[in-house]
């Protein structure tokens, strides 16, 4: 006979940025029954998965962290992948939510009962909780996105995806196809290139890269922000708006951007002398409707004697060649995947099943939807960090889970302080509210004509927050009472 479910008041899901950022500030108001569900074996989210070399953010270190925990030792402007992860264990041991984390528990259904107000957790291994609340903080970046490609099982050779890199499999001296050219491939690139006796990029799309003001801190810098934390947090602030600047250029001006393609294409020429290369990674579409990326080394990893970029698709794969699609045959001894996420997958594998019985996946059959990216008519008492449209092509991911958890709270507080069983968003304000963001959308750069990541199988733009960080952090201050249902 299966364990008793085991009851808590709050279920938290995965233990990346936002879901230890959600215990942190239940926590902080008092709120300490709760739980964090965590299918691997520690903290970090998409920061312990993505291990491939060069792996680091794209954000300024002191920004891509939380307002609460500052830290004055970054190593460099920008931080990579292991500090980061330092940094995000640090943080959980610091405010005290390691205890509450549940590890190696993969969360494979969630279901509310009506009769009851509350949520029924299951786990893979037959474990279950049992909750006033469920939060989903599994973020976007978790299940890779493979190409389906002709021959793929039969290719006798290595294969793996960059957010699964095979740490155990020497590149050194072998014959390398690499799939894909966006933000990890331009990072893990120039780290292999060397080591590789041959490289085929297969490039679908070239992007637009601009320069990565990155550089170590030096100990003086470090030893101010240790010792004056104004300092740091003015510094902060600074990074902040300057971050914040492009927006203009996304959402209203895209003429203004003309600047940064400038910018882009003499970063270009200065480190590509060759024209035919150049014309093949020079991109055909607006700076900005695809994302922006960084780079200091992967143009000039592309001209390297041993590096060939193919604007030809990858047509097949045959146990030991790959085969391009004008019918080229490469003798390759690896694949790696720089292809990205499947980010339509909010919450997949978990089934999620709402009031009346209707599951998540039914609900969002017309594509992912949700009321600040939180919130979803039909599901009561359950909320997601980060959903839909509430990405970002140009600031800190952090902000917006830090915005969020405080809306996620109140609507918690709001309902455990009034007594009361459930909140939910209203339909028609859940609809009202995508329909304005839909509209501004179609107003965008991002709406200007390429294919990205950011828009689903129909041409919709189900990613980003066609706004400011500052603008999404007002809305999320205090949740409007008029738009949600009480019971």
């Amino acid at each position: 006979m299966a364990d008793a479910p085991q009851d808590t008041t709050v279920v938290i899901i995965g233990a990346g940025f936002a879901g230890l950022c959600m215990g942190i500030k239940l926590k902080e108001a008092g709120l300490d029954d709760f739980v964090i569900l965590e299918a691997s074996d520690g903290v970090g989210g998409t920061w312990r998965a993505n291990t491939y070399p060069g792996c680091a953010c794209d954000v300024p270190s002191h920004l891509y962290s939380y307002s609460f925990a500052p830290r004055s030792d970054w190593s460099r402007k920008y931080g990579p992948q292991g500090e980061i992860l330092d940094y995000i264990e640090a943080c959980a041991d610091r405010f005290g939510v390691r205890p509450f984390v549940r590890f190696g528990v993969k969360v494979v259904a969630a279901t509310y009962d009506e009769a009851d107000a509350r949520w029924l957790v299951r786990a893979a291994d037959g474990r279950r909780w049992r909750a006033r609340f469920v939060v989903s903080a599994l973020g976007s970046l978790r299940i890779p996105a493979i190409p389906a490609i002709s021959g793929a099982d039969a290719f006798a050779g290595a294969a793996f995806h960059s957010a699964r890199w095979d740490h155990d499999y020497d590149l050194a001296g072998k014959r390398v196809a690499v799939v894909g050219t966006g933000a990890s491939a331009i990072q893990f690139v120039p780290q292999i290139a060397a080591k590789v006796a041959r490289l085929h990029l297969f490039q679908r799309t070239p992007p637009w890269i601009m320069p990565k003001a990155d550089r170590p801190f030096t100990g003086a810098e470090k030893a101010i922000f240790r010792r004056l934390p104004a300092v740091e947090r003015l510094y902060r602030a600074g990074v902040y708006w300057k971050q914040e600047a492009p927006v203009l250029g996304f959402l209203r001006a895209p003429k203004l951007l003309k600047i940064a393609e400038l910018e882009a294409r003499r970063h270009l020429r200065a480190q590509i002398a060759d024209p035919q290369l150049r014309a093949k990674v020079t991109p055909s579409f607006h700076i900005g409707c695809k994302r922006v990326l960084l780079s200091n080394d992967y143009y000039p990893a592309l001209t390297r004697a041993n590096v060939e970029v193919h604007t030809e698709a990858l047509a097949e794969l045959r146990p030991r060649h790959a085969v391009t699609s004008d019918g080229r045959e490469l003798p390759i001894d690896a694949v790696i995947y720089g292809t990205g996420f499947r980010i339509t997958d909010f919450l997949a594998p978990m089934e999620v099943r709402g009031a009346g019985g209707q599951t998540l996946a039914e609900r969002w059959r017309g594509g992912p939807e949700a009321y600040l990216g939180s919130a979803i008519h039909g599901f009561p008492n359950f909320f997601l960090i980060t959903g839909p449209n509430t990405g970002l092509g140009h600031s800190s991911m952090v902000f917006m889970i830090e915005a969020h958890v405080h809306f996620i709270r109140a609507c918690i507080r709001g309902v455990l302080d009034r007594g009361l069983r459930a909140v939910e968003v209203r339909a028609d304000a859940e609809r009202r509210f995508n329909a304005r963001i839909q509209a501004r959308l179609d107003k965008t750069v991002w709406s200007s004509g390429c294919r990205s990541w950011y828009l689903d199988e129909s041409g919709r733009n189900i990613a980003l927050w066609p706004g400011s960080t500052w603008g999404f952090w007002l809305r999320t201050r205090r949740p409007r009472r008029r738009d949600f249902a009480f019971t």
